[in-house]
C-alpha cells in the first residue's frame, strides 16, 4: 500500500480524508528517485518560513488553522543542491521532512541526502522505528563521572548554597569513594558528596530542606575496566531520575524492542535500591526516601529472566533479584506502616507536611479553603503553616493522605484525595497478590519448590497460601457483586469506596479474579470506562464536579494513561477476552498515531481519551509536547505502550492502523 513515490502518490488516511502528494522534478537520475541532496540549514529555514505559521519550530495542523495567513498551505517546494525542485504536499510529510532535516543538523551535517522513503514512511512504522532507534537511547541515563555534568544541570538540583548534592548510602563505601574522587577531580561540578546516615528517618529527610539532591544507583565495571553507572530509562526528557513503576512498563517496551540488557540493568538498579535504601523508591532523590511506588519488581524480574539464556550466571542473577523482592515484600509492603488490621495493605509515606518536590501553587486550593474557613489570608496562612508557626491537624492529615497518594503513582486523583491512607486499594493488593504468585511459581519452577533467600527458607506452598488468603480477603471486603466490580475498601469506616476507576481491572492482570468475577468486571466496567481513545482513568460521575476548591486531577476523567491500558490488555487476554483487548489497544494506538501525524510526531505523557487530544490541562502539564524540530524521546511508558500494543494487534489490524482507519469502523 505504501510505496516510494516517483511522480505522484495517493494515500488514503481515512474514509473521508485524502492527501495527495506530488513530486515535481525535472530529469532525475535513479539516485534522485530515491531522494535528493540539500543544504540543511537553508532547507530548514525555507520550510519553517513557508509552513510554520505559529513559529513553534514544528509543522502541525494548527498552522493551517490560523486564519488570514498566506502561509501554512502544506505545499512546499524543496530546492536541492542541483537546483531541482521537489514538490511535497501534506502536513504529515512536511513534518517528517523537517524531522529528517533536524536529525541531519544534529549529526553536524551541512548537506544531507534526504531519503524519500523516510519522508513518506508510513506513520505507524515511523513512530515504532523512532521509539526503537532514537527514543530509548534519548531517555537513558547513568549516574557516573561521564554523565554527572549533564544530570547536575537539572533544575531540581538547585540548593540554598548553590552546591549540587549527591547522596550515597552508608552501606556503599565503594560508591562513596568513587563519587568523592570525582568531586575532587572535577571541582567545576560544584558537587558535594554526602554519605547518608545508617538509619534514614523522616526527621533526617526534613532536615535536608534546601539541600535535597540525587541518590546514587548501582555502579559496574565496563569491559575496559573503567567504572560506569548501571543505565536506566527515565520517564521523559526533563527527568534524570529512575522512577518506581514507570520502569516496569518501560522494561516491557524495551524487551519488545530487543533491549534485554537495558531492561536487566533497571532490575539491577532496583535491587541496589532495596539493598541500600530499603525499598524501591518513588525515584532516586532524597525527598523520596520516605516512600515507594506501586510494586512490580517480580513481574519485571520474570519478564527479563524469560528472555535470558539459561546459564549459571543468569540463575544467580535470578536468585539475587528474588532475594531483594522477598525482602521488600516482607519489610515494606507487609511492614507495620502499610499492613492494616484487614490483612491487606495500603499505600503510605512516613514523611510529614507538604511534599517538597511539588511545584509552588499546587496546594493553593486546599490552603485557600481552610484559610477561608478560619477567616485568614490564604498566602499568610500557608507561609505560617509551612514555617511551623501554626498547628493545623486538618492539614497534617491531608498531607499524610497526599503523600500516600504519591506512593500509589496516581498523583493526583479524586479517588484518593484526602483519603488514600485510609484505603486498602484494589490496585496495591492486586500487585501484592501477583508478587505472591510470582514468587511461588519461580520457587516451584526454578528452585525445585524451595530456596534459601536472604537467610530464610522460602517454600512455594507458603507463597501460594499467602496469595490464596489475599484473594479471599479481597473478595470479602472489596468485591461488590451487585455492581460487578472490585472497589477500594476504607478500613477506617468499614465500607467500600465506590469510585469507578481503571484500577478496578487490576485483578484481571494479576489473575486473582474468579471466572464469574472476570465476566462481571468486563461486562460492567468496559462500558463505563471505554472511550474513543481507550480506557479513561475514572468515570466522569465518580470524578464529580470540577471547581476552584476541587480542581481537575490528572489521573481522573477525561485522561487516559499508558499503564492502565497495558495492564487491561494483558488482563483481558489472560481471561480470554482477546477481541476486547485488541479493540482497546487499537483505540489507544489509533489516537497516538493520529496525534503524531497531526502534531509533528508528538508522543505525549497522557491523553484526553474522550476528546482524543493531547491538549490536557490538569496539573503538571503534559510532558512530551514541548519540543522544537523533532521529539527526541516521546514519553517512556507511552513509547512502551505503542510497541506492546502493536504486538497485540493482528496483521490486518496493523494494516488498518497504518491507514488510520477509525476504531469504530474496524470494531463496530
Amino acid at each position: 500500500m505504501w510505496k516510494r513515490p516517483v511522480i505522484s502518490l495517493l494515500i488514503l488516511f481515512t474514509a473521508a480524508s485524502v492527501v495527495m502528494v506530488t513530486l515535481v522534478a525535472s530529469a532525475q537520475d535513479h539516485e534522485m528517485e530515491k531522494g535528493f541532496h540539500v543544504h540543511v540549514e537553508t532547507a530548514i529555514h525555507q520550510l519553517l518560513e513557508d509552513e510554520d505559521v505559529d513559529n513553534d519550530k514544528k509543522i502541525t495542523i494548527d498552522d493551517q488553522h490560523i486564519a488570514g495567513t498566506l502561509r501554512g498551505d502544506k505545499r512546499h517546494l524543496v530546492t536541492d543542491l542541483h537546483g531541482h525542485q521537489h514538490h511535497i504536499e501534506g502536513n504529515y510529510f512536511l513534518s517528517t521532512l523537517l524531522q529528517e532535516l533536524s536529525l541531519a543538523r544534529d549529526a553536524g551535517l551541512d548537506t544531507a541526502f534526504i531519503q524519500l522513503d523516510r519522508i513518506y514512511e508510513p506513520p505507524v512504522r515511523r513512530i515504532s522505528r523512532l521509539i526503537r532507534e532514537l527514543y530509548w537511547d534519548s531517555l537513558t541515563r547513568r549516574i557516573d563521572e561521564a554523565h554527572l555534568p549533564g544530570i547536575l544541570q537539572d533544575d531540581k538540583m538547585r540548593t540554598v548554597d548553590g552546591s549540587k548534592y549527591l547522596y550515597v548510602p552508608a552501606t556503599d563505601p565503594e560508591g562513596f569513594k568513587y563519587f568523592s574522587d570525582v568531586a575532587q577531580r572535577k571541582p567545576g561540578l560544584n558537587l558535594k558528596v554526602v554519605q547518608l546516615p545508617d538509619s534514614v528517618t523522616p526527621a533526617f529527610v526534613r532536615s535536608l530542606k534546601g539541600r535535597h539532591g540525587l541518590l546514587t544507583l548501582a555502579l559496574e565495571r565496563a569491559k575496559d575496566g573503567t567504572v560506569q553507572g548501571v543505565p536506566f530509562v527515565v520517564p521523559g526528557g526533563r527527568f534524570n531520575e529512575m522512577y518506581g513503576w514507570d520502569s516496569y512498563f518501560e522494561a516491557l517496551g524495551l524487551l519488545e524492542d530487543g533491549r534485554l540488557d537495558l531492561a536487566k540493568a533497571m532490575v539491577d538498579n532496583f535491587v541496589y535500591e532495596i539493598v541500600h535504601y530499603g525499598k524501591i523508591l518513588n525515584a532516586n532523590r532524597t525527598y523520596y526516601l520516605t516512600r515507594s511506588q506501586p510494586p512490580f519488581l517480580t513481574s519485571m524480574i520474570r519478564a527479563v529472566y524469560d528472555r535470558m539464556p539459561r546459564t549459571d550466571v543468569s540463575f544467580m542473577w535470578l536468585k539475587t533479584a528474588l532475594e531483594a523482592a522477598v525482602k521488600e515484600y516482607k519489610t515494606v509492603w507487609m511492614g507495620a506502616d502499610r499492613l492494616t488490621q484487614t490483612g491487606l495493605s495500603r499505600y503510605y509515606d512516613s514523611g510529614e507536611g507538604p511534599p517538597p518536590e511539588v511545584e509552588p501553587g499546587h496546594f493553593d486550593a486546599i490552603f485557600a479553603r481552610i484559610a477561608r474557613a478560619r477567616g485568614l489570608d490564604p498566602v499568610q496562612f500557608e507561609e505560617q503553616y509551612r514555617a511551623g508557626i501554626i498547628n493545623v491537624p486538618e492539614l497534617d492529615d491531608y498531607f499524610k493522605h497526599d503523600r500516600a497518594m504519591r506512593e500509589s503513582g496516581h498523583d493526583t486523583s479524586n479517588r484518593l484525595e484526602g483519603i488514600c491512607g485510609d484505603l486498602v486499594t484494589v490496585d496495591l493488593n492486586s500487585l501484592l497478590y501477583k508478587i505472591e504468585t510470582d514468587i511461588a511459581e519461580i520457587l516451584e519452577r526454578e528452585f525445585g519448590g524451595q530456596a534459601a533467600l536472604g537467610g530464610t527458607e522460602e517454600r512455594f506452598e507458603e507463597w501460594k497460601l499467602r496469595a490464596h488468603v489475599r484473594a479471599k480477603r479481597m473478595t470479602e471486603l472489596m468485591w461488590n457483586r451487585e455492581r460487578g466490580k472490585f472497589f477500594d475498601y476504607n478500613f477506617r469506616t468499614g465500607s467500600q469506596h465506590e469510585f469507578v476507576s481503571a484500577t478496578s481491572l487490576y485483578p484481571l492482570w494479576a489473575g486473582l479474579a474468579e471466572e464469574y468475577q472476570a465476566r462481571m468486571l468486563v461486562d460492567s466496567t468496559l462500558p463505563l470506562l471505554e472511550m474513543a481513545g481507550g480506557l479513561v482513568s475514572t468515570t466522569k460521575e465518580s470524578r464529580g464536579p470540577v471547581t476552584d476548591d476541587r480542581p481537575a486531577r490528572q489521573w481522573d476523567y477525561p485522561n487516559g494513561w499508558a499503564p492502565h491500558q497495558m495492564l487491561a490488555w494483558a488482563g483481558l487476554n489472560r481471561y480470554g477476552y482477546h477481541h476486547e483487548a485488541q479493540r482497546l489497544a487499537y483505540r489507544w494506538l489509533s489516537m497516538i498515531t493520529r496525534g503524531a501525524v497531526d502534531f509533528h510526531g508528538t508522543v505525549p505523557e497522557k491523553f484526553d481519551v474522550d476528546a482524543m487530544t493531547h491538549a490536557v490541562f490538569a496539573e503538571y502539564g503534559n510532558v512530551g509536547t514541548i519540543f522544537s524540530y523533532i521529539t527526541r524521546e516521546g514519553f517512556g511508558w507511552m513509547n512502551a505502550s505503542y510497541q506492546v500494543g502493536l504486538a497485540i494487534l493482528d496483521a490486518a489490524q496493523r494494516e488498518r492502523l497504518e491507514l488510520l482507519t477509525p476504531p469504530d469502523q474496524l470494531f463496530p
